[in-house]
């Protein structure tokens, strides 16, 4: 019997979207199932707005950038607040039973592999390929869209070398990472940055003026600074443990618990604030300071061919995997290979940058400073 099966991408945008959904549909197409996609994420799935794929529509579409069938964090925002959970995964059931689905593919990040684990456990078949810039999704080699954003940034943090240098100034460049700072890592060693600033390492404003200073006593007259746009100073850091330790201390119980996650949702919205250290930086050095946002360019354009090649390996594998009616999965990049990762060890977990990781050794070694 012919499978019936949904797609949706869902949360931001990345490149390799349609990519991604290509290599699925045109495997699905070769196993004979029927191919139905979700307009603009879990948005589409609630409000049942569901449109058939057929071989036409997946043709020409390798290259392009950003997801044909739309996308939103609308409500995969909402999976973070135990509230909603209810009503929306009533919500999605509904459609999925309307549809008379034998499955459903969900194409997301973070939020999207907690709402797929919560929608997998009230009984509907589905199956999640990791995106990401940031390359923060637990259990996977590479997350698609990581690769691309590794290029643009690389390219920015390499145009921006030539104008510090000739206006001897010191450029600090923005990299989005709100949870993880792979993406600052990489493009920060790719692009030969003198100071690359992690969420996972906090950072002394002083030592980074510091190294700065010393740069330009020795003749460089410039200097380059990647910042994720989620990295804490250890000031910050510090007021935060104390705040926790003195509040926590007062109450017991739920209450606590209560405390704990208000105080983190501060700490999260304190974090990153890139314009107040370029103000610092020019304070204490007294040399001009310039900051770049690269935001939404990263998430842009059209996808590089590695994040091409993992599109259509993680699309085929996840059609071979729902033709075996494997299901309550991840498709992981493994190596060259793909691999079922269950939700349960995948949803709620965030692959952090070990502070032992070899590209940070290697940063270290060349002289890059971590603010540490």
């Amino acid at each position: 019997m012919q499978k019936r099966i949904g797609i949706l991408t869902a949360g931001s945008d990345v490149p390799g979207l349609n990519a991604a959904i290509r290599a699925f549909g045109k495997a699905a197409h070769t196993l004979d199932m029927d191919l139905i996609g979700f307009q603009d994420g879990f948005d589409g799935l609630v409000d049942n707005r569901a449109v058939p794929i057929q071989s036409a529509d997946l043709s020409n579409i390798i290259a392009a950038g950003g997801t044909f069938l739309g996308t939103s964090r609308r409500r995969t925002s909402f999976a973070m607040h135990a509230e909603s959970d209810a009503e929306l995964v009533r919500a999605a059931s509904e459609a999925y039973s309307q549809q008379q689905l034998d499955g459903l593919v969900c194409i997301g990040g973070h939020e999207t592999m907690l709402l797929a684990l919560r929608m997998s456990a009230a009984g509907m078949n589905v199956i999640t390929l990791p995106k990401a810039i940031d390359n923060h999704i637990a259990r996977t080699d590479r997350s698609i869209g990581f690769r691309t954003a590794l290029e643009i940034a690389t390219e920015a943090i390499d145009r921006l070398h030539s104008t510090a240098h000739s206006h001897h100034r010191v450029i600090i460049v923005e990299l989005m990472g709100l949870d993880a700072g792979w993406l600052t890592l990489t493009a920060g060693l790719a692009g030969g940055a003198d100071v690359i600033l992690l969420p996972e390492i906090p950072y002394d404003v002083l030592k980074v003026a510091s190294v700065i200073e010393e740069r330009n006593s020795a003749g460089k007259r410039f200097s380059i600074i990647a910042v994720a746009e989620s990295a804490r100073t250890r000031e910050s850091v510090e007021f935060f443990q104390t705040a926790r330790r003195v509040n926590l201390s007062l109450r017991s119980g739920d209450e606590q618990d209560e405390v704990a996650a208000r105080l983190d949702q501060i700490e999260k919205r304190a974090a990153g604030s890139t314009l107040l250290l370029a103000n610092r930086l020019e304070q204490l050095t007294r040399l001009d300071t310039r900051v770049t946002i690269l935001g939404y360019l990263l998430r842009g354009g059209a996808p590089c061919a590695t994040d091409r090649v993992l599109a259509a390996q993680l699309g085929t594998a996840c059609a071979s995997l729902v033709a075996q009616g494997c299901f309550g999965v991840m498709v992981a990049a493994n190596g060259d290979g793909a691999e079922a990762i269950p939700l349960e060890q995948v949803a709620g977990e965030v692959k952090t940058v070990p502070l032992d990781h070899p590209w940070i050794q290697a940063a270290r070694q060349v002289g890059t400073c971590f603010g540490d």
